[in-house]
């Protein structure tokens, strides 16, 4: 297993942008496909977007197309979650994961650690 923690959250208005990042410990990241899942107040947690060991392969929620970006760097241990264009609707705890492969993650299967979460909050 890896040991994950993100980074980056914070405020910021409607039409803003923020970067997460997720450091993973460990020398096997690289084995690991790696996803953005996020928990607004009340609801359910919801799968944002994953990408492949490799980063060849990514998949990512409808809403998040064009505005949402994930990324890793295999050398550096850490994926990358770059919003832009951001709404009072994506606020909620988004939270890093590592999983054994990139299709059940979709559906929060086969995920092996999560972090602890990262708050962003997006002002109207």
């Amino acid at each position: 297993q890896v040991q994950l923690e993100e980074s980056g959250g914070g405020l910021v208005q409607a039409g803003g942008s923020l970067r997460l990042s997720c450091a993973a410990s460990g020398r096997t990241f690289s084995t690991y496909a790696m996803g953005w899942f996020r928990q607004a107040p009340g609801k359910e947690r919801e799968f944002v977007a994953a990408i492949s060991r490799s980063g060849g392969l990514i998949y990512q929620l409808d809403s998040g197309k064009g505005r949402f970006t994930i990324s890793r760097d295999n050398a550096k241990n850490t994926v990358y979650l770059q919003m832009n264009s951001l709404t009072p609707e994506d606020t909620a705890v988004y939270y890093c994961a590592a999983g054994i492969s990139l299709e059940p993650m979709r559906a929060r299967a086969g995920i092996t650690s999560w972090g602890q979460g990262a708050q962003v909050t997006v002002s109207s």
